[in-house]
């Protein structure tokens, strides 16, 4: 009996090691992995629109499961040299945005019902560009942009046109195309 308690503890003390080894891979792999969503549009930080990485009817794309129906844009950003404006005008087809970490996650999305008179326009901002953004402006006559501060410097943002009929697909691609995605210079 007392052989048989020995291995019994030291099946379980295995068995927890085992558990902790396989939780910690699992947690680490997005930090160590080298073809992480970021580093896949990492290339997108020149571009001042939305690069297609996923056209309408999913071909030639590296995502897992595109969606048949929906043209998929990204474009990344990097905080250090000043704030990033995702602009678009909105249409009949349904819009979306959704601003994502470096390191995985999403941190904001919107649609296009929070567009203002056809237009969306949002800034991704550091605090610290936030505090300076308004200090700097002017209490008659308030901006009109929507502000949001992000909790790492670098990240990307998707942006998602749905086509519901597969003759509104070109539209849906040309939608996607034309969101503007510019750094402005910190003053």
């Amino acid at each position: 009996m007392r052989g048989f308690g020995r291995f019994v503890i030291a099946t379980l003390c295995g068995l927890v090691i085992a558990l902790g080894v396989h939780i910690a891979a699992i947690l680490a792999s997005p930090y160590l992995a080298d073809q992480d969503a970021f580093s896949k549009v990492q290339a997108t930080l020149t571009a001042d629109k939305a690069q297609i990485i996923s056209a309408p009817g999913g071909a030639n794309t590296w995502l897992p499961a595109p969606d048949p129906a929906t043209a998929v844009a990204t474009c990344a950003f990097d905080l250090r040299n000043g704030p990033m404006r995702v602009a678009a005008r909105t249409g009949s087809l349904p819009l979306s945005f959704s601003f994502h970490k470096e390191t995985g996650g999403v941190f904001f999305a919107v649609t296009d019902r929070a567009a203002v008179r056809g237009e969306l326009e949002i800034v991704a901002m550091t605090a610290r560009q936030l505090d300076e953004a308004r200090a700097a402006e002017d209490e008659n006559d308030p901006s009109r942009d929507v502000r949001i501060v992000a909790p790492e410097l670098q990240g990307f943002v998707i942006v998602r046109v749905v086509a519901p009929a597969p003759s509104l697909r070109p539209q849906a691609e040309e939608m996607a195309k034309a969101v503007s995605c510019t750094a402005e210079q910190d003053a």
